[in-house]
């Protein structure tokens, strides 16, 4: 484990430090791209975390070199953040808005200089010096002085930035008042953001962005504490803790849900781990050996180390590894529960006979939201079947007034309905209602998730899965007009090989009424960006079924079931 971490710095001992360009930076302003001055910024970042772990394995002063290198090639930068979170094209070096990664790159170079401190010190201690001073001058003084809305918001910002002014002030705040207004100040913060979060700990950013929303919390809550599990004893935090899990399916796939970047082994053993201890769920702490024991972490530590976030977590590493004897006889194991129910969120999983069924009802206004309430996703196993697509690379649009015009945000990428041309809407008084969970089942009317336009008076929406392992999909609707027909979308993540009344998908297959549904298939590969492609490298196809006729009301009536493949986990 230990050559791991030195071997991953080692590939970056004796390269140059270089900064992304003031062009680069300009170019969300310019064309939209956002991605290739934060790859720019993040390699950079990566390179520092990469060489501090190999020297904190290696303990020989041979990386320190670099280290102080890439300290001062950090600390000259203009700013520390992203340009989609900056207000002008260029950036000033008067102007230090605090974002998430102003936030995190002071958290990296804060615990550089804890790790490491007795090392820059005997370089000289000058460099500390300017580490404390930056530090105040980017992250410490604007973050306390600035009542900025994220000190008060209930989504991953909140959590994200306070876990890193967090470390800023412990390990670089020089004034103990200023300390003590800080700790207030995050103190406050951090009650809003568990405030505003689900009862029942569901995240409705996704799983992807669970590691930056309750996860980020326990960031807050290990170092403000120092790590003593007493203050951990509550029943909502280990709720937040538990939907790491709950929208777990099998093989390493994830709910995709909102916003999710991935939707294979997203969940981060090096905060996994440390959050189960210390509120103490077991089903959790195995299911990070699970996750490390996959990526082969006691040979391979480097490697989870690097893909621990946009860049390496440094801090949740050395927490985690300060629990090191107690993980490595950790059992590793699956999360495969049978039944979870987010009753906010209004999220159902059930796992009948290795068949996973997941369904989402909502509204449409939520953190990160696309316009999905009603869909669902079938696996067989650790097999996509019919699946949610996710989201592709954040551009301009992404944030913008033109989110809904990104495909993988609208109801006619989910699986859904599309009725009288209609797709749903964004807002907040797209709902869902008459919602109805047993397990198994969830039911629920999606009219007001269309604009009037749709003419909808009910579509009652049912899909529940037996002890089989058979899904079932009822749709019956009620609607004022009929001007086109009904659609109902379906996304594949296997060819559909389409028969009379039967569409193959992989190990299942989708039965249908000829009698009453006309089918049609279109690739999706070519709307992908690389963040897509990576997730489907398989693709992606989309099943549109038309019904057939105009009458206005009907009912449709779907099952998918396994085939005659064999079943794989």
């Amino acid at each position: 484990m230990r050559d791991s971490y030195i071997r991953y710095g080692s590939q970056y001992a004796g390269q140059r430090w270089t900064s992304p360009s003031a062009q680069m930076f300009a170019e969300f302003k310019t064309n939209g791209n956002r991605t290739r001055y934060e790859a720019a910024t993040f390699a950079k970042r990566r390179q520092l975390a990469a060489l501090v772990m190999a020297e904190i394995a290696e303990d020989k002063g041979r990386f320190m070199g670099d280290i102080i290198d890439g300290l001062q090639s950090t600390l000259e930068e203009t700013w520390w953040g992203i340009p989609a979170h900056y207000p002008t094209k260029m950036m000033r070096r008067e102007d230090q808005n605090v974002d998430l990664f102003n936030a995190e790159t002071a958290g990296l170079v804060a615990w550089t200089k804890r790790a490491l401190k007795e090392k820059i010190d005997s370089f000289s201690p000058m460099m500390t010096k300017w580490i404390d001073d930056e530090i105040a001058r980017r992250m410490l003084a604007p973050a306390l002085a600035t009542d900025y809305w994220w000190k008060k918001a209930g989504m991953n910002w909140n959590p994200w930035i306070c876990s890193n002014w967090l470390a800023c002030v412990m390990f670089c705040e020089r004034d103990s008042v200023r300390r003590q207004q800080a700790i207030e100040q995050i103190d406050k913060a951090m009650q809003c953001f568990y405030n505003a979060y689900p009862d029942d700990g569901g995240c409705d950013e996704g799983p992807t962005y669970w590691d930056r929303a309750a996860a980020s919390l326990f960031d807050c809550l290990y170092l403000r504490n120092d790590g003593n599990s007493r203050d951990f004893a509550d029943a909502k935090l280990a709720r937040m803790a538990a939907y790491s899990y709950a929208t777990y399916i099998a093989d390493g796939y994830c709910l995709s849900f909102a916003d999710s970047h991935g939707n294979r082994m997203v969940q981060q053993p090096n905060v996994m781990y440390p959050f189960a201890v210390m509120i103490g769920d077991k089903t959790m702490a195995r299911f990070a050996a699970y996750v490390a024991k996959e990526k082969a972490f006691m040979t391979n530590a480097a490697a989870i180390f690097h893909q621990s976030g946009n860049y390496p977590t440094l801090g949740r590493e050395l927490v985690f590894l300060s629990m090191l004897d107690t993980f490595v006889n950790e059992e590793a194991a699956e999360p495969l529960l049978a039944d979870t129910w987010l009753q906010r969120l209004q999220i159902m999983t059930a796992r009948r006979n290795g068949v996973f069924l997941a369904m989402k009802g909502g509204h449409n206004d939520e953190s990160h939201n696309h316009n999905d309430v009603g869909s669902f996703v079938v696996y067989d196993g650790g097999i996509p079947v019919l699946v949610d697509p996710g989201v592709g690379e954040y551009t301009s649009m992404t944030f913008s007034k033109r989110r809904y015009d990104i495909w993988t945000m609208q109801s006619a990428y989910h699986n859904l309905p599309q009725i009288n041309g209609c797709d749903q809407q964004a807002g907040r008084k797209y709902a869902s209602h008459d919602v109805e969970y047993r397990l198994g089942r969830l039911k629920m009317d999606l009219a007001k998730t269309y604009p009037d336009s749709a003419g909808i008076n009910c579509w009652t929406r049912v899909v529940d899965i037996d002890k089989r392992g058979v899904v079932t999909l009822s749709d019956d609707y009620d609607l004022s007009r009929c001007s086109s027909p009904v659609r109902l979308m379906f996304i594949a993540a296997h060819e559909p090989r389409v028969k009379a009344g039967e569409i193959e998908i992989g190990t299942m297959k989708m039965k249908y009424d000829t009698t009453i549904l006309d089918v049609a298939v279109e690739p999706l590969d070519g709307k992908f960006d690389p963040m897509l492609r990576q997730m489907w490298q398989d693709g992606l196809w989309r099943i549109v079924m038309s019904v057939k006729g105009n009458s206005k009301r009907g009912k449709v009536k779907i099952t998918v079931a396994r085939g005659t493949s064999p079943y794989r986990r």
